[in-house]
């Protein structure tokens, strides 16, 4: 199968963007307006890094491909008289997507104060009845120290790209690249505190103060955005796909608390919750009801969430058939960011309910990370060359090197009859000597049977393990939604069956 090279965009289209982009960066500056200044000018960037992703990650393929890294792609069928040399794939481009969305966000830096900074350099002073915006210098510690815990996850991607890091040491590596985020929300005394859900409020009161196991939940949270992305990954197009559908969900959920010039209201009686989302007017739209601190915070994540979706045009060389390999570095920026806005923006909980499909995988996957059964280093299905379809790859080549504990013989029993894993066991004596791996990949491969890889990345992308055993045209057409729905339904729980358990904006 001969490998199609990676071609930059058209010039044309280059070009023909770059004075909407400018023009979306400069308003704030000729025109300011009161509310979201800087939301045009992280537009702008936005689409700045939209256009230099475009060009760049197919113009420095071949860069890669001279500096050895590049690879071959392990489950596609090459055609023998092609030299193996032209059937390379560039590896860890992920890093041209990192480096684009750093650099974006470095520069949008002054647009992010606009109006502080106009403030000031218009000389304003105080006087009656007119409030003179102060510069807000912890949101700029924030934004700082954001930005350097992406740069410590870019470089410690990288270093996993080149020097092929083991998974138990990989592990810390995120709750390294965090420590920037909680030093900052500790200096600047970050609340520490949970809202209790109502059912529980008679025993435990309405909030608990964690303390420092608080810190250590934010710590775990940029653990698993990273590695659950990177675990979910292996097939063309699978970790920049879902990287795409939660960041986008992130960005309509930030969109519900920004202020909107009309007002309606969107009942949720058929969601099973007695209220309404009200929309209108400057800091009291959406779910925001009047505070203008929640309004900043969720504008704060979507200044570093838009830049992240305009440097995802990198699915398009990702996809099926692959151009282009992202490697660890861009699951560990992207992980990354997922906490920045999760942990800044203070939706942890919320955040995690996008992240239903990843959860769910993780799960899965405890048996195999934690040791009980055999973990392959690489848990991808496998490819059979005559028929170019994927299988349910096995934990162990063969069989398992010594037999399973009564603990991995009850949770693999579990496991087989919900479903999720297909055992081999001996004939004579009925022990366990082998199993699939327990990834959803596999999953899936075992619920619908062999399939080629591109159908297997849009039943990943599109259907959602919550309700694909129960939904008819999962088993017909394979297209449900996956990570879709997975959104969908964080909506529902986040906004219809909340308020069962909180009362108010709580999250």
């Amino acid at each position: 199968m001969p490998v199609v090279r990676p071609r930059p965009l058209s010039r044309v289209l280059l070009f023909s963007l770059v004075p909407v982009a400018s023009w979306f960066i400069l308003r704030p500056l000729l025109e300011p307006l009161p509310s979201i200044p800087a939301l045009y000018s992280s537009i702008g960037f936005s689409i700045f890094a939209f256009l230099a992703t475009i060009y760049l990650v197919p113009a420095l393929g071949p860069t890669f491909i001279k500096a050895r890294l590049s690879g071959r792609d392990l489950l596609k069928v090459y055609d023998s008289k092609i030299p193996r040399e032209e059937t390379l794939i560039p590896e860890s481009l992920g890093l041209v997507c990192a480096s684009i969305y750093i650099l974006s966000l470095i520069l949008f830096i002054p647009f992010a104060f606009t109006t502080p900074i106009l403030e000031q350099i218009n000389g304003k002073k105080p006087q009656q009845g007119i409030t003179v915006v102060e510069f807000p210098h912890y949101q700029l510690s924030v934004y700082l120290s954001s930005l350097l815990s992406l740069l410590v996850a870019t470089i410690l991607g990288f270093l996993d790209d080149v020097f092929d890091i083991r998974w138990r040491h990989k592990l810390p590596i995120p709750i390294i690249a965090s420590i920037p985020l909680l030093m900052v929300y500790y200096a600047e005394h970050g609340n520490t505190n949970v809202v209790v859900p109502l059912p529980l409020r008679f025993i435990f009161g309405t909030l608990i103060n964690l303390g420092p196991l608080y810190y250590v939940y934010m710590s775990l949270l940029s653990t698993f955005s990273t590695n659950s992305i990177n675990i979910l990954a292996g097939i063309n197009g699978s970790e920049t796909s879902q990287a795409l559908i939660i960041a986008l969900s992130v960005i309509l959920n930030d969109l519900l608390y920004l202020p909107w010039p009309i007002g309606f209201r969107i009942p949720l009686h058929l969601l099973g919750n007695h209220t309404e989302l009200e929309f209108g007017g400057v800091w009291s739209a959406g779910m925001a009801h009047g505070s203008r601190e929640l309004v900043e915070r969720h504008l704060f994540s979507l200044y570093f969430m838009l830049p992240l979706v305009a440097c995802r045009p990198h699915v398009l060389n990702c996809r099926y058939p692959a151009r282009a390999f992202p490697g660890d570095t861009l699951c560990y920026v992207t992980g990354m960011a997922f906490a920045v806005v999760g942990i800044q923006a203070h939706f942890s909980k919320t955040l995690l309910l996008f992240f239903i499909p990843q959860i769910f995988n993780f799960l899965l996957s405890c048996p195999q990370l934690f040791g009980l059964v055999p973990c392959p280093r690489h848990r991808v299905p496998r490819f059979d060359a005559d028929t170019n379809l994927l299988h349910p790859s096995k934990a162990s080549e063969i069989q398992f090197p010594k037999p399973p504990t009564k603990l991995t013989t009850i949770v693999l029993h579990t496991l087989s009859l919900l479903g999720l894993t297909e055992l081999v066991k001996d004939p004579n004596t009925g022990v366990i000597t082998n199993s699939t791996n327990l990834t959803i990949l596999n999953v899936f491969l075992l619920r619908f049977g062999p399939m080629n890889e591109k159908r297997l990345v849009q039943v990943l992308i599109c259907s959602q393990v919550c309700i694909y055993i129960t939904t008819v045209n999962c088993v017909g057409s394979l297209n449900p939604a996956f990570q879709i729905a997975g959104s969908l339904l964080a909506f529902f729980i986040r906004y219809g069956l909340a308020g069962l358990i909180y009362d108010g904006d709580r999250r």
